[in-house]
């Protein structure tokens, strides 16, 4: 597969795009770098995609799944590794998808317990990827960084929907 980093990252100052893209003290300074990503992006989640249709929905989570390909790939290479643990954009992004159709499960639990599981299963998802997840981190560049995460996140959509 060819892929080619995006040339508008290589414009953004260093410590601009390494804060984006390990959301500040989040991805550098915290424990378990990548449960706080998640947790965040459940809060973001919580703010501003839970009043959005269903298509406004998914062409926000898109959209911010195109910005962290890029970002997370141009980490990359300013960090000079694959995949850096402290950067945790890709499950910021990641996390809404979790939630897509989340109105028919708020019917069964309360709003906090559908965040709560869908958390505990993203986070199952990202660390074991089962179902042939760590496949996709193979994929080049920030490419890899996010997709994974995302597949993660629409195996939890799936599994929480049918729990």
């Amino acid at each position: 597969m060819s892929y080619k980093q995006p040339v508008w990252t290589r414009k953004i100052p260093t410590p601009a795009l390494l804060g984006l893209a390990t959301l500040g003290p989040l991805g550098r300074r915290l424990p378990a770098p990548g449960t706080w990503g998640s947790v965040a992006g459940m809060v973001y989640f919580s703010l501003f995609f839970r009043s959005l249709g269903p298509a406004e929905f998914v062409l926000l989570a898109a959209a911010g799944a195109w910005v962290a390909v890029a970002v997370c790939g141009e980490a990359e290479l300013r960090l000079g590794r694959t995949d850096p643990g402290e950067v945790i954009l890709d499950e910021f992004v990641a996390m809404p998808f979790c939630y897509f159709g989340w109105g028919h499960m708020v019917h069964l639990l309360p709003f906090w317990a559908v965040c709560l599981v869908g958390l505990a299963a993203f986070r199952f998802f990202d660390i074991f990827k089962p179902l042939g997840i760590n496949r996709l981190q193979k994929l080049p560049g920030g490419l890899g960084v996010v997709t994974d995460d995302l597949a993660a996140a629409l195996a939890t959509c799936v599994v929480v929907h049918f729990a």
